[in-house]
């Protein structure tokens, strides 16, 4: 079944930039590596700017990719917007070669009726030549899919799963309670993470995996294994700098603890800007508590 692809701890990478604000095949190499034993790469999503990357920058670091991934890790594209037929078009330019499910966000702006949303996703699905992944994220599109609207769409054959980012935990549990058989129900938030596979979900697509990939795998395979005690001692450790990756929005933070790991630099494109002092500051002072906690035990 194609969503047990999607299993486990996805990582929404983040796209390297240098400080000409070029994109850094370098520092994604390093990206990798560092993601490696994850369980697949989201590419090509808000994490990743995609809001700011070029279409050409867009095939150059999918090819990269797909030249670079030793494990075949598997790769969920992110392709959605509040534009139908501009998605349309875009399903219709892309090489498909190394992509194995697109992720596509719930319309914004627009701010379309649950039957909008619906009619949204089935001409996407039915578009597309890969499966299709829901992305629902309130907080940033302003519009939610409800719960009866996820479980429609779960019922078309080439819509596997759904990206749930919201807070409303019973919205969780009624999806998980009636979800077909195979649909995959992932966590967009990696403090609820938890929580949503304590409900019945399947893992976790995070921005955090980026600097603390063990962290976060290691979290998601105590879930698995209902080690709920052991898991919550993970979420303890991380719940200090989870808020400073968002603080200044993201991927401005988690790119700033990349920049402090040595990992890859901490540049964005406008209308982002560079973490302040303030916050590298804090993401410092976070990574070392963390480093010596990591001693301590």
């Amino acid at each position: 079944m194609v969503s047990n692809t999607f299993r486990g701890t996805g990582v929404a990478l983040v796209t390297p930039l240098n400080d000409k604000l070029e994109f850094d095949y370098q520092g994604l190499a390093r990206v990798l590596t560092h993601t490696s034993k994850l369980d697949y790469w989201v590419i090509n999503g808000t994490t990743g700017e995609s809001p700011t990357i070029k279409v050409s920058e867009r095939k150059a670091i999918l090819e990269f990719i797909g030249n670079n991934n030793p494990n075949r890790l598997p790769i969920m594209y992110g392709m959605g917007g509040n534009n139908t037929q501009r998605v349309l078009h875009q399903i219709e330019n892309t090489d498909f070669t190394n992509i194995q499910a697109i992720l596509s966000v719930c319309p914004y702006y627009n701010k379309p009726t649950q039957e909008g949303i619906f009619q949204h996703y089935k001409k996407i699905a039915e578009q597309s030549p890969v499966p299709v992944v829901l992305y629902n994220v309130p907080g940033r599109t302003a519009i939610n899919i409800q719960a009866a609207t996820t479980l429609r769409l779960a019922e078309h054959p080439n819509i596997i799963g759904i990206k749930e980012a919201t807070d409303d935990l019973s919205q969780i549990k009624e999806i998980a309670s009636h979800k077909p058989e195979g649909f995959l129900l992932t966590s967009g938030d990696d403090m609820n993470t938890k929580a949503l596979m304590e409900l019945g979900g399947e893992g976790v697509i995070s921005v955090m995996a980026n600097a603390f990939p063990y962290q976060m795998k290691q979290l998601v395979d105590f879930c698995f294994n209902h080690q709920w005690i052991e898991a919550q001692g993970v979420l303890e450790v991380l719940l200090p700098i989870n808020p400073l990756m968002y603080k200044e929005s993201n991927p401005v933070g988690v790119k700033k603890m990349l920049e402090l790991l040595g990992i890859c630099e901490g540049h964005v494109r406008l209308p982002l800007v560079h973490a302040t002092d303030s916050l590298s500051h804090e993401l410092s002072q976070a990574l070392e508590e963390l480093l010596e906690q990591k001693k301590s035990d």
